[in-house]
């Protein structure tokens, strides 16, 4: 009996350590998030002023836009990860990318890749800052006592992408449209 109950927790654990979801790599050995969507019913053009929107506009505090061509955007970001205890929750550090996007008729992909993790310390005011100006590549393998620590950043940083890249394909396919600007009503105090 306590053979067959280990058995079966021994397959449950393998099975719930399986569906961590982890980083690709790329032919450098670097860590890449890659996504391509098929797009039939955008066109070019507008898939790219789209996505220049998305970092010109809605991710302007964390993205610069570094070049533009005629089928791509190339950008540098930055992204917040956050350590959470129980409810209780504070930035552990900060994470840079290169996000690179081409478009092609009828489909477009994007990849965040360089990524580089910057840890965050407590300055004497309690605010959190970073700690260094040199990030450490995500890709680094961690030594044995920073090992928990380090696949948090990791699957932290993941979610964050993962969350990232949804928001990026629902702002490409949903249709700005900038709202007219309503007259505003002058109220008169002598009809009535």
């Amino acid at each position: 009996m306590k053979h067959l109950l280990f058995i079966i927790l021994a397959i449950f654990s393998i099975q719930l350590s399986a569906q961590q979801k982890q980083f690709s790599k790329d032919d450098n050995g670097k860590f890449i998030y890659y996504k391509v969507v098929d797009s039939q019913l955008v066109s070019k053009d507008t898939l790219l002023q789209r996505a220049k929107s998305f970092i010109n506009v809605a991710y302007k505090k964390s993205m610069t836009q570094e070049s533009i061509t005629d089928s791509s955007v190339l950008a540098k970001g930055t992204m917040v990860i956050d350590k959470t205890i129980l409810v209780a929750g504070h930035p552990s550090g900060e994470v840079s990318y290169n996000f690179v996007f081409e478009v092609r008729q009828g489909k477009y992909r994007f990849w965040l890749t360089d990524m580089l993790y910057i840890p965050y310390q407590r300055d004497r005011y309690g605010n959190f800052i970073a700690a260094t100006k040199i990030g450490v590549p995500l890709e680094r393998t961690p030594g044995k006592l920073g090992a928990g620590a380090w696949k948090d950043i990791l699957n932290s940083t993941y979610s964050k992408i993962e969350k990232f890249g949804y928001e990026f394909k629902k702002y490409l396919a949903t249709n700005r449209v900038d709202k007219a600007k309503k007259k505003a009503e002058t109220i008169s105090t002598k009809k009535w």
